[in-house]
């Protein structure tokens, strides 16, 4: 709609009444002057009423303006939620009522809105490189601030205002809260060592010693409003809400302790294992997330909860050894199951960790024999050898040169398997870690054999998994399983010699991490031929190797009176190995609980760590940093060749775990 008329938006109309005066002039001139009389009369008035008509338009206009003006300013001011005006650096100019109700102080004007709300930045906000929505708390209310940037032009110069409104979010936060609270949580509970710890019970004792255990879990888990069923006689299902979990998180799930602690007459310690699923799951989804939990702290040892978060987990606990299990039904079980795939293979691969050591090749070469006894094609998958091996390997092309030819590179593996083909891990259950990753997308058949505590990286879906870390070594796991593969073990003299190695090696020469079937392995290794003072000779040391060690004991940094940190930073092909051996050397240092050594190799970070298992747990200290292994040993890589940021990345990692440690006592 037009505000203002002109007499040239009548102009069709003024020329008709011109042609039609012209026309009755011609025809009768006296009726024509009449016309232009008529004519120039109706032209004044219409002149005049558009004038007018003009004049109150603009004055309506005026008025209209002035009271959207007022009516603005009233809408502002009588604003329901807080509003505030800041310049360019946050010097509150102007509030409204709802806005200094917020805070105690009586007035605001000329103060800094950055002190008073601490998650505001108004150059942020000015240079639009912050939220346009940002959320709030003040003194426990919840608001989204929406924000509005007003240019201020003067002769003098140019500012800029900010207007915030602060929008309350409370309510909807609070709901949001009530429901991620609220939200269902499926845990599993299995007693690992039940029927062992109710054994070592006086008979008579054994009864009450179960309904503690009973009474013990469901009391725990009911003081966080959870329900508990028991589905077994040494499992529990449990189904509790996300803030009950948060609870027992920030508890650090303390009835593992609890349970350890109990004691009936029992001489074995009672340990649990606890499965959590993740948050957002239906409860089919969150049961089998559970489940999967489970066996994760089952295949780490047990003694320790796991909680799904995201695509990650949380472990708690885990800091007891793995107690040896004296069942030996699951070797039989595996040792069948793996020989009805290799039976049912084209070939098979066997493969170790990166630089592997005398268990991991012992163990290749364990597997290697179980292939070669079901007359199936295998292969031990080695790019080069390592100093921790070297003195093997020659001895294998020496005495077994048949034997040495089924050692294939990657390039050779890659071009000759197939899709039927098998692959075996041993002393390693992480694609990562493996001799050659890449082999692993070659074939869905893949068989994992490890004794190392199971970590957040695993095989995706292998058809047979046998990870017991109670175990010394891979290298026993593979004698146990060899003795139910077949009546007769065909191992030869340098076969038996290499096993044996794998199980001196990992248990220190039988003084860590043994038990009864360690000394039973290395028992059917004897009968079969092993020879330990050749066993003996494949671990010396040129000098070199010796001096170096010396170096890096005699370089040693003690932190927290009982943690030695070292570093090697020759160049050498043997650092790995000689890292590894310092380690164990210092431990022998009287206070030391724990020991970490750095070297570079391969352009990474290699740390060994080594501890004696009962204050430190060197594996849970290096997960912090992507690595794993027991309790007592334990590997981690970090991506960088520079040794000072590498150390200052352990020792992070050693102080939250010692922080960890202080917070559950």
């Amino acid at each position: 709609m037009k505000n203002n008329y002109k007499i040239s938006d009548f102009l069709p109309y003024l020329v008709f009444g011109i042609a039609l005066v012209i026309i009755l002039i011609i025809l009768n001139p006296l009726i024509g002057f009449i016309s232009i009389l008529g004519f120039a009369y109706i032209f004044y008035i219409t002149y005049n009423k558009i004038n007018n008509k003009n004049v109150e338009t603009i004055k309506h206009i005026e008025n209209l303006n002035e009271q959207f003006d007022s009516l603005t300013k009233e809408a502002i001011f009588d604003m329901p939620f807080p509003l505030v005006i800041t310049d360019e650096k946050a010097k509150i100019l102007w509030y409204n009522t709802p806005f200094i109700n917020l805070f105690k102080e009586k007035t605001l004007i000329d103060g800094d809105l950055e002190n008073l709300v601490k998650d505001i930045d108004i150059s942020n906000i000015i240079n639009r490189s912050g939220a346009n929505t940002l959320p709030i708390e003040i003194n426990k209310r919840f608001f989204n601030v929406y924000t509005n940037i007003c240019e201020n032009k003067s002769k003098s110069a140019d500012s800029k205002s900010v207007l915030l409104y602060f929008v309350d979010n409370t309510a909807y936060k609070n709901l949001k809260d009530k429901y991620t609270e609220e939200y269902p949580i499926i845990a599993k509970v299995e007693v690992d060592n039940f029927s062992e710890a109710i054994s070592s019970a006086p008979s008579e004792i054994r009864p009450l010693l179960i309904a503690d255990i009973d009474s013990t879990i469901s009391q725990y888990f009911e003081e966080y409003d959870a329900l508990v069923k028991k589905a077994d006689e040494d499992l529990y299902l449990v189904v509790m809400n996300y803030k009950s979990l948060n609870s027992l998180k920030e508890k650090r799930f303390d009835i593992l302790d609890d349970l350890r602690d109990l004691n009936k007459g029992n001489s074995i310690p009672i340990t649990l294992s606890i499965g959590v699923s993740s948050f957002g799951l239906n409860f089919k989804e969150a049961y089998m997330e559970a489940d999967s939990s489970l066996d994760l702290a089952l295949g780490r040892g047990g003694d320790q909860a796991v909680v799904k978060v995201d695509d990650n987990y949380a472990f708690f606990g885990g800091k007891s050894k793995a107690v040896e299990k004296r069942n030996k039904v699951k070797a039989r079980v595996i040792g069948e199951a793996l020989k009805q795939l290799i039976d049912r293979s084209e070939n098979v691969y066997i493969m170790g960790h990166q630089n592997p050591d005398m268990d991991a090749i012992g163990a290749a070469i364990g597997c290697l024999r179980a292939t070669l006894n079901r007359n199936k094609e295998g292969y031990i998958v080695l790019e080069k050898s390592n100093p921790s091996i070297d003195n093997l390997i020659d001895r294998m092309k020496e005495e077994e040169p048949e034997l040495y030819k089924k050692v294939i590179s990657r390039e050779t593996a890659m071009n000759t398997i197939k899709h039927s083909s098998l692959i075996i891990l041993v002393d390693n259950h992480k694609p990562s870690f493996t001799e050659y990753p890449d082999l692993l997308k070659e074939t869905s058949q893949i068989v994992v054999i490890d004794h190392h505590r199971r970590g957040k990286e695993f095989v995706e879906n292998p058809v047979l998994s046998y990870v017991e870390p109670y175990a010394s070594s891979t290298c026993e796991l593979i004698t146990e399983m060899l003795t139910y593969m077949s009546e007769d073990l065909n191992l030869t003299h340098f076969e038996a010699d290499a096993l044996m190695s794998g199980i001196v090696v990992d248990t220190k020469n039988f003084s860590f991490q043994t038990g009864v079937r360690t000394f039973e392995a290395a028992s059917v290794l004897k009968r079969a031929g092993a020879n330990m003072l050749k066993v003996k000779a494949l671990f010396q040391d040129d000098l070199d190797t010796m001096l170096y060690r010396a170096d890096v004991i005699h370089n040693t940094k003690i932190i927290h009176d009982n943690i030695a940190v070292s570093r090697f930073e020759k160049e050498a092909k043997n650092s790995v190995l000689v890292a590894a051996q310092a380690a164990d050397a210092l431990l022998d240092i009287n206070g030391i609980d724990a020991s970490f050594v750095l070297t570079i190799n391969n352009g990474k970070t290699h740390i060994s760590g080594r501890s004696r298992g009962e204050v430190v747990s060197v594996q849970l200290i290096l997960e912090k940093i992507g690595g794993g292994g027991h309790l007592n040993m334990a590997g981690a890589q970090i991506d960088t060749q520079d040794l000072d940021k590498a150390e200052k990345i352990l020792i992070e990692a050693i102080e939250e775990y010692l922080e960890e440690n202080r917070s559950e006592e």
